[in-house]
């Protein structure tokens, strides 16, 4: 198996990624919303831009 951040070898300690680094991009690509399914259902959008909308 191949890292799917850098397709190096893994290490199974962080599989399956080679390193805590290729585990910590594939998290910040996560976070920042670089993995989005997107949707084109009207309630899903609604629901975002209010969530956009609320004060954290």
């Amino acid at each position: 198996m191949s890292c799917p951040i850098c397709s190096g070898d893994t290490t199974p300690a962080y599989r399956p990624f080679c390193s805590r680094r290729c585990a910590d991009v594939d998290l910040a690509r996560w976070l920042n919303g670089s993995y989005a399914v997107p949707s084109k259902d009207p309630e899903d959008i609604e629901a975002a831009a209010e969530a956009l909308r609320k004060p954290h």
